[in-house]
């Protein structure tokens, strides 16, 4: 199913000419990848800390954006200039789904959310990173089918983060449908990349 993950190469274009100044400036892959996730937690904990101040959350769409830049950045940095690393691809794939993490935790603090259904959401976006990482281990290659993947739950949280932000309020059925409809398209997104995982394998 698409994702906004095809979208990615028309991004990575733009960036390029920040990749090149942070490489002649030493700026190594892993650095960009750790800081990323250090300010996405420190980000997290601040605006879960004021969950009851809800423009706090108009600072969850900004760096968002900005991981994603980065999370791209890395990435080229690596590919591009002879950065790869077996480190890195452990820092890559776990800093994600700990960024990841704390992106959400403010929306278990927030009303009307099910702090239960949005630790559902969290735990559910780890397994479909750990299914999109584990088609590399049956020869699929790594898979970033959705329909919930990494950039759509960006795209859908830090809207949903805006929309709170500036008008300070949801309706119940908002808070109610919100976490369950991630969950659906989380399990769906699961089972995408397991099947197609498997089925590049087999080709």
């Amino acid at each position: 199913m698409p994702s906004i993950y095809s979208l990615k190469p028309k991004f990575q274009q733009l960036l390029r000419p920040m990749v090149r100044a942070l490489q002649q400036a030493g700026v190594t892959a892993n650095q960009v990848t750790l800081f990323a996730c250090v300010m996405t937690v420190a980000s997290g904990v601040a605006v879960a800390a004021q969950a009851d101040s809800p423009r706090w959350l108009l600072i969850l769409p900004g760096l968002l954006f900005v991981r994603m830049a980065l999370n791209a950045v890395d990435g080229m940095l690596a590919r591009e200039f002879g950065q790869k690393t077996d480190l890195g691809a452990y820092l890559n794939e776990l800093t994600d789904v700990v960024s990841d993490a704390f992106v959400y935790l403010p929306f278990a603090y927030l009303k009307p959310f099910d702090p239960l259904w949005v630790g559902a959401v969290i735990l559910l976006a780890v397994i479909s990173e750990m299914a999109g990482v584990l088609g590399l281990t049956v020869g699929g290659g790594r898979r970033y089918d959705g329909p919930m993947g990494k950039s759509d739950r960006a795209f859908v949280f830090g809207a949903m983060a805006l929309w709170m932000g500036l008008d300070g309020a949801v309706a119940d059925w908002v808070g109610w449908v919100f976490p369950r409809l991630i969950v659906v398209l989380l399990a769906c997104t699961i089972v995408n990349r397991i099947k197609n995982g498997l089925a590049a394998r087999r080709n």
